[in-house]
């Protein structure tokens, strides 16, 4: 991972934090360049929201949002995230 992913990512854990609120991830993931149907899911994976937000552990949460990041890294688009 890019220098710039990992300090996003080491922000959004920063002062306790998890991951953002169901809406602000799922606009996020809606951002997410080259999504695509893979199967019954997505790539990248959908973000945890509905019941699977309430049913995830945090860690899992916290995962999940860094494979976003990932993402966004791997196809040049940190700036805009």
């Amino acid at each position: 991972m890019a220098e710039t992913a990992q300090r996003f990512t080491a922000y959004c854990r920063a002062n306790g934090r998890v991951c953002p609120q169901p809406q602000g991830w799922l606009a996020l993931w809606e951002m997410l360049p080259n999504r695509r149907r893979v199967g019954l899911g997505s790539e990248p994976p959908l973000p945890l929201i509905f019941a699977a937000w309430y049913d995830t552990p945090a860690m899992l949460k916290m995962a999940l949002l860094a494979e976003h990041i990932q993402w966004a890294d791997r196809h040049d688009y940190m700036e805009p995230v």
